[in-house]
């Protein structure tokens, strides 16, 4: 599986990275890291998330790979059997903006026991009526909050997923520090997004939402996505230690994803949280 196995940012590319950081291109003075009109964006296609020819397609598409991912490096981080038929029994995983339960569901096919969270209602209300259809996903917790209350509430987890979603929220690193306060120590945080580069403006938004119609027009905003080093930046500054990256790639031919060390568009990221990790939430 292709994949990048990283060190940590040294002090020069913190000190590159840090400037726009601290400039406030990521700072909200918001209490919450959730964006009201990108609850009411994805509140309008609720209905659909099920429908993999519907605007969730690219993600139905992509979720196997995403899937791969997660299986093998959380496998190799918690030192468990990827190829035992619940490679994930035993681990308390929550799927932040869950959705419908696209990857809350294989999740815990593969024996994780797993919450998923969405800010969104009519997300929840139908992740809750799609897994109640089978008895190896009737059992995952859907809960309509977000990641700020479930730290609240003191909840903690083995893993925390945060699919195609930082891109969407208002404050990226109060996000990523709600992602690590949920982290149980010597945890893992997977994160997976889009990449702020021309390619992936041409490829994610252009073709995508405006040529392909793969994607509601208007889904994404190219000013919100992050770059690899951005991403790794925020999260080593909530308590994440980036481990793995890997990139998605789209084979046209045969209509599927895969695993790629290329990462100048879709990229998806696992951390890992030190025992000695103290974050402020």
């Amino acid at each position: 599986m292709a994949c990048k196995h990283l060190g940590k940012v040294n002090d020069k590319s913190i000190e590159r990275i840090l400037h726009p950081l601290l400039s406030g291109r990521f700072f909200s003075k918001q209490p919450s890291s959730l964006k009201d009109n990108e609850l009411a964006k994805f509140a309008a296609i609720s209905d659909t998330w099920w429908d993999s020819e519907g605007p969730f397609k690219p993600l139905h598409a992509m979720n196997p790979t995403r899937l791969a991912f997660i299986r093998s490096a959380l496998c190799r981080h918690f030192r468990k059997d990827p190829y035992s038929a619940k490679p994930l029994e035993g681990l308390k995983i929550v799927d932040v903006g869950c959705g419908g339960g696209i990857l809350s569901e294989p999740l815990a096919r593969l024996g994780a026991t797993v919450t998923g969270v969405d800010a969104v209602e009519k997300n929840i209300k139908i992740a809750q009526l799609h897994a109640g259809l089978d008895p190896a996903t009737s059992t995952i917790e859907f809960c309509c909050t977000t990641a700020e209350k479930l730290v609240e509430e003191g909840r903690k987890f083995d893993a925390v997923m945060a699919l195609e979603i930082i891109e969407h929220v208002a404050d990226p690193m109060e996000f990523c520090k709600s992602l690590a306060a949920l982290t149980v120590p010597d945890g893992a945080t997977v994160i997976s997004t889009i990449n702020r580069s021309m390619r992936a403006y041409a490829t994610a938004i252009v073709a995508a939402e405006y040529i392909l119609n793969w994607l509601p027009k208007g889904t994404h905003q190219w000013s919100s996505f992050l770059t690899p080093e951005e991403l790794v930046l925020i999260l080593q500054r909530a308590g994440i230690n980036v481990e793995e990256m890997a990139g998605f790639e789209y084979d046209p031919v045969k209509g599927r994803w895969y695993l790629s060390d290329d990462i100048s568009v879709n990229f998806i990221a696992l951390g890992t949280k030190s025992r000695n990790t103290e974050c402020d939430t």
